[in-house]
């Protein structure tokens, strides 16, 4: 038998980088999965685990006595009870993964194989199997695609485990209990500490219970939509170095601090009437219409802002001046200086020109759903 996983990456609505100095930002799960196939071997001679990322062409194998004798000190697996990874098995796991060579092109894959390793054997330990990994996400462009790695393989290792309640022999995709989405969640904050050392858990958390979050000073809480909401995401393909793009805000803030906080008070107010207007009925088209109208000025004034944060970037201002011939409404999402960035669709309308023109500056179009389910299983391939 064999159990599949999937979960959602994330946007951020509104609230980047300002969130770091107080006010409140609004994430949102987008229907643009990781897939995770999880299956035991079943041949005696078959004694390795093999993790294969699809997407990239790669391939790697472990012999689970050589796993086995390099993290003895783990003794037996308790996948009811996540565990944080100390420093000395960080050092055990990435020896077992610089064994791995893997190419110098794709050396940032390192701490995500280490937290599958990781992941795996604390939630399974020393059991040979395959696990598979494709995604619907581009790699490190803002839109959590480590978190839902983390977050799948997480559900994948716990659906084979006698920690969740789950129906083997329901047909077709499952969702998890209350009780087991907050152990799956926790288990998967741990593979993004691997990869990230800090995160502040909205990833994970977006990609483990869907829908949208409100996230103030450490706090989070998880509010639904009641309008439907279609966004085009446009990958400008240009990498950004996200601690350096908040150290620049954090200077900025220190030479300008007056300023700096009307610009994070007024992302404050955005962000929560952003989050009112999406909670708040809407029983008929004229009154989505109204809606779509009130989220594309939210979306223009907080980009506004983020650009007085000095986060933007020339391939976003070229996504923003070819929307706007279209009249749509844009921000950038996450920690801007490239990464994606949203565009409101607002209903009925038609993007296909936009979206021409924007393929042929080198951009990656993507079309996604905003704040659908989490974290998804389903056994056996009934999927």
């Amino acid at each position: 038998m064999e159990v599949k996983a999937r979960a959602p990456g994330k946007i951020i609505l509104s609230g980047e980088h300002a969130v770091v100095h107080g006010s409140t930002a609004v994430a949102a799960s987008i229907n643009l999965y990781t897939y995770v196939t999880l299956s035991f071997a079943t041949a005696e001679n078959d004694d390795s685990l093999k993790l294969q990322l699809k997407d990239l062409a790669l391939e790697f194998s472990w012999p689970i006595g050589r796993i086995r004798e390099a993290l003895s000190n783990l003794g037996a697996p308790s996948s009811s009870t996540r565990t944080s990874c100390s420093m000395e098995s960080i050092k055990t796991i990435s020896a077992l993964v610089e064994e791995e060579n893997i190419p110098e092109a794709k050396i940032a894959l390192t701490s995500g194989v280490s937290a599958f390793l990781w992941l795996y054997t604390s939630i399974q330990g020393f059991k040979p199997a395959t696990v598979v990994v494709t995604s619907d996400l581009p790699l490190g462009s803002g839109l959590g695609s480590s978190a839902a790695f983390c977050v799948a393989l997480s559900a994948a290792l716990l659906a084979f485990s006698d920690s969740v309640n789950v129906d083997t022999k329901h047909l077709g995709w499952s969702i998890f209990g209350e009780s087991d989405l907050e152990l799956l969640n926790k288990w998967a904050l741990e593979g993004e500490k691997i990869i990230h050392g800090k995160p502040s858990g909205i990833d994970n958390t977006v990609s483990a219970y869907g829908n949208m979050i409100k996230f103030k000073s450490g706090n989070l809480t998880r509010i639904k939509s009641n309008m439907p909401l279609k966004m085009l995401v446009t990958n400008t393909r240009v990498g950004r170095n996200t601690k350096a793009l908040v150290a620049g805000v954090s200077e900025r803030t220190l030479r300008h601090p007056n300023a700096m906080s009307f610009v994070f008070n007024a992302v404050d107010s955005i962000s929560n009437e952003l989050a009112n207007i999406i909670q708040s009925p809407a029983p008929d088209d004229v009154s989505i219409t109204e809606k779509e109208e009130k989220l594309e000025e939210l979306m223009e004034m907080n980009q506004g802002l983020l650009q007085c944060m000095g986060v933007s970037h020339a391939s976003i201002e070229t996504v923003l001046r070819t929307t706007l011939k279209y009249k749509l409404a844009s921000k950038l999402t996450g920690a801007g200086g490239g990464g994606c960035v949203l565009t409101l669709l607002p209903t009925r309308t038609v993007v296909d020109k936009a979206i021409a023109e924007l393929e042929s500056c080198g951009f990656q179009c993507l079309i996604a759903g905003i704040g659908g389910n989490g974290v998804e299983f389903c056994f056996g391939g009934s999927s």
